[in-house]
C-alpha cells in the first residue's frame, strides 16, 4: 500500500525576493549559515522535498523546516539572524548608509582616498566601528585594482574561441598555452636577510645588485599542466622559432595541436608564418589584445614568480636560469592543470558591465 500523508506544497517566493536571495548568494564574504538559509528556500520555492535538502545540504529536515515558517513568516528579512540580549545598537542604520555611501562617492580634502582615521574623524563614529562597517560591506578604500578594456574589433569572437578550447577541448588534440616571460632578472641583495623567527617575519635589504636578464618561453598543457619551456638571452622572433620547433619535436608528429598566443610582434612575423603554413597540424588561436589574462600560461609565470624568483637571490645569469630549469623540473614531476571557470557569456556579461560603467562616467 502506497505511503499516504501530507502533499509537498512548494514555498511562494515572489522573483524580486529569488533576485535578492542570489544576489546575496554571489556575496564571497557573505555569512555562510545565512547562505545556508539561502539554498534552503531557493531549494523550497523549485519544489524540491524538505528530505532531499537536508541530505543534499548536509543539514537536517527539522532545520529545514524552520526556515520555511521562517521564511513565511518574515520573508527575506527572516533569514537573519535575530537580536540577541544585551547592549543596543550604538549606531542607527542612517549613520551606517552616509559612512558606506561616503567612501564609496566621496574622497577626503587631504588624501585621494578614505582611511578608517579620517573617516571616523569626519563622522564622528570611532575607528573601530567604520572599519567594522566597511568588513561589513566588504570595502577596501585602501586597495586598488588595475584594469584595462580590450579595443580588439573581434574581441567577442575571440574571447569565445579561446574559451571553448579551455571548457570543451577537442578530442585527440592537444592544447598549448603558449606566452614569454621576459627580463627575468638575476638580483642579488647587497646584504644577508635575517631568518624568520618568532612574532619577526623574515627580512631582506631593499637594494640589490643586477647580474643580467634571461626570458622564458613556454608552452603549458592544458589538460595535464606540464610545461615545454625554454630559456633564451634575447626575445626575438628567431628565438620564439627555435622554442616552436623544440614544442614540434616533444610531442608525437602524429597529433593535432592547438596554440593559444597573444598578439605580440614576434609572433606574427613572416618567418614565423611560414613556419605555420609548413606545420599545418598546428592550429593558432589569439587571445584579444590587452586581453593577456586569457592565456593560461600567465598563471604559471604567476606562480613561478611567487614561489620560486621573487625571494630568490642569483649572482649571475647562468645562476638563474639553472634555478628556473630547477623549478621546471619539480612542476613536471608532479603538474596540476589550472581549471578555467568562467563560461564565454558570464566573461562578456563582466566585461560589458564594466564599458556602461566606464561609459557612464565619461558622459557624466
Amino acid at each position: 500500500m502506497a505511503k499516504t500523508g501530507r502533499p509537498l506544497v512548494g514555498l511562494v517566493i515572489t522573483d524580486a525576493e529569488r533576485a535578492e536571495l542570489k544576489a546575496r548568494l554571489a556575496r564571497r564574504k557573505w555569512p555562510s549559515d545565512e547562505k545556508l538559509r539561502m539554498r534552503i528556500v531557493l531549494a523550497l520555492a523549485d519544489g524540491e522535498s524538505s528530505t532531499s535538502i537536508a541530505t543534499r545540504l548536509h543539514t537536517t529536515a527539522q532545520t529545514v523546516s524552520k526556515w520555511r515558517h521562517r521564511f513565511q513568516s518574515y520573508r527575506v528579512l527572516g533569514l537573519s539572524d535575530a537580536p540577541r540580549s544585551g547592549r543596543g545598537r550604538s549606531v542607527a542604520d542612517s549613520q551606517v548608509q552616509a559612512i558606506v555611501d561616503r567612501v564609496r562617492q566621496t574622497q577626503p580634502e587631504n588624501a585621494t582616498h578614505w582611511s578608517v582615521r579620517s573617516m571616523s574623524a569626519a563622522t564622528g563614529v570611532s575607528a573601530t566601528t567604520v572599519h567594522r562597517i566597511w568588513r561589513a560591506f566588504g570595502l577596501k578604500p585602501h586597495l586598488q585594482e588595475t584594469f584595462k578594456l580590450s579595443t580588439d574589433p573581434h574581441f567577442v569572437d575571440k574571447v569565445r574561441d579561446v574559451v571553448g578550447l579551455y571548457l570543451n577541448p577537442p578530442d585527440r588534440a592537444l592544447v598549448l598555452c603558449v606566452d614569454e616571460k621576459s627580463q627575468i632578472q638575476a638580483l642579488n641583495r647587497t646584504q644577508p636577510g635575517l631568518p624568520l623567527s618568532f612574532g619577526k617575519p623574515a627580512t631582506r635589504t631593499h637594494d640589490y645588485k643586477r647580474h643580467g636578464t634571461t626570458s622564458l618561453f613556454a608552452a603549458l598543457d592544458v589538460a595535464t599542466g606540464k610545461v615545454i619551456g625554454q630559456l633564451k638571452r634575447r626575445h626575438r622572433s628567431a628565438e620564439f622559432l627555435q622554442f616552436l620547433k623544440a614544442i614540434d619535436a616533444a610531442i608525437p608528429a602524429d597529433q593535432e595541436v592547438h596554440l593559444i598566443m597573444d598578439n605580440y610582434g614576434t609572433h606574427k612575423t613572416d618567418q614565423v608564418r611560414v613556419w605555420f603554413v609548413a606545420h599545418p597540424r598546428y592550429h593558432v588561436h589569439f587571445t584579444p589584445t590587452s586581453a593577456s589574462w586569457l592565456n593560461l600560461v600567465e598563471r604559471f609565470f604567476s606562480t613561478l614568480s611567487e614561489k620560486w624568483i621573487k625571494r630568490g637571490a642569483h649572482t649571475s645569469v647562468t645562476e638563474l636560469e639553472a634555478s628556473i630549469r630547477d623549478y621546471l623540473a619539480r612542476h613536471n614531476a608532479d603538474p596540476k592543470p589550472f581549471v578555467w571557470q568562467k563560461g564565454a557569456d558570464e566573461i562578456l556579461a563582466s566585461v560589458g558591465r564594466a564599458a556602461k560603467k566606464i561609459a557612464s562616467i565619461n558622459n557624466a
